[in-house]
């Protein structure tokens, strides 16, 4: 039942769990570096899909933008999320829940996973775990994901966790390469999915 009373400020929720392989948590000041590194390590494949990865950021942005990030947690307007081995303690990539809509309780999961790591389910695992916190934690009543419609790898990883396909909005924005772009839309609904 949506709530408009809802104040996210006063939310208590997990700042960490766990998946099978995966330790996920919220960002903390002292992260940049991690980020950083592999941001560095993944730049060119990052770089089709997202616009905040046109350029090879300094630690000290990487720094700034994780601890902005930190922020956002803690005034629970974006959750952003690090995922890291449990066997190693490296950082594998960042997902987290974006454009948060706290009337409805409506989370979009976006994530990006560094290259060493592709290819090996760390981020279907991710997606699953960051899912049950949503629902669980957070109350989701609506979970989405959504990627260009170019971006397989993206489209796969919701497909693998059971988001299902609702619409292909035709010529929704613009892409990083200055094209018209089409948006896929992947969703879960509580009631229909869980």
């Amino acid at each position: 039942m949506p709530n408009s009373d809802v104040n996210p400020l006063l939310l208590d929720f997990l700042e960490s769990f766990e998946s099978d392989r995966l330790l996920i948590r919220a960002p903390l000041w002292g992260d940049g570096a991690i980020v950083n590194e592999a941001v560095h390590e993944t730049i060119e494949e990052l770089r089709p899909w997202m616009p905040w990865a046109q350029s090879l950021p300094s630690l000290d942005a990487s720094e700034e933008d994780i601890r902005k990030a930190r922020l956002s947690f803690l005034n629970r307007s974006d959750l952003r999320l690090l995922l890291l081995s449990k066997d190693t303690g490296a950082l594998i990539g960042c997902s987290g829940l974006h454009r948060i809509d706290w009337d409805i309780r409506k989370f979009e999961i976006g994530y990006w996973l560094r290259t060493t790591c592709v290819g090996q389910g760390y981020m279907t695992e991710a997606v699953g775990a960051i899912e049950q916190f949503a629902i669980r934690e957070l109350g989701a009543n609506r979970i989405e994901i959504r990627c260009d419609s170019r971006n397989r790898r993206s489209a796969n990883v919701a497909e693998r966790a059971g988001f299902t396909h609702e619409a292909t909005l035709r010529s929704d924005s613009i892409a990083v390469d200055g094209t018209l772009r089409d948006t896929l839309i992947y969703a879960k609904v509580r009631g229909v999915e869980y």
